[in-house]
Formats: structure tokens, sequence, C-alpha cells
């Protein structure tokens, strides 16, 4: 399967209304913030906070892709 196909799949899955439904829901948020908290965290642990205003940056739009708030 080529990358063409991959996507496709992709898509499909993504298009899903349970899926949508899933990543949109109140559980959906609470498992995302912890997770891309603690990502974040660890980002600026990496880099000595030197890019903190980015990083908070990538995490909050990664935040408002997934979840209901």
């Amino acid at each position: 399967m080529g990358l063409e196909g991959i996507t496709k799949k992709a898509d499909d899955f993504l298009g899903d209304n349970k899926v949508q439904d899933a990543l949109n829901s109140d559980q959906a948020e609470d498992i995302s913030d912890t997770l891309l908290g603690g990502v974040a965290d660890l980002a600026n642990k990496v880099t000595g906070g030197k890019v903190e205003e980015q990083i908070e940056g990538a995490r909050a739009a990664a935040d408002e892709k997934v979840g209901d708030e």
C-alpha cells in the first residue's frame, strides 16, 4: 500500500462519526491535556526553557484539535 492508500484510510478513519465523537469528548480532553502538558514539560526541560513560548504555542494548537474545550 502506497502513501496515497494510507492517506485515504486515515481520512476514512478520522471522518467516521464515532471517531469524531470520541475525539471531541470530555475523556479525550482530559487525556490530551495530560499528554500534551507532559510533552510540553519534557520539551521545556530538554531545551532549558529557551523556546518555551513556541512550545506553549504548539501545545495550545494541538489542544484545540482534540477534546471539547
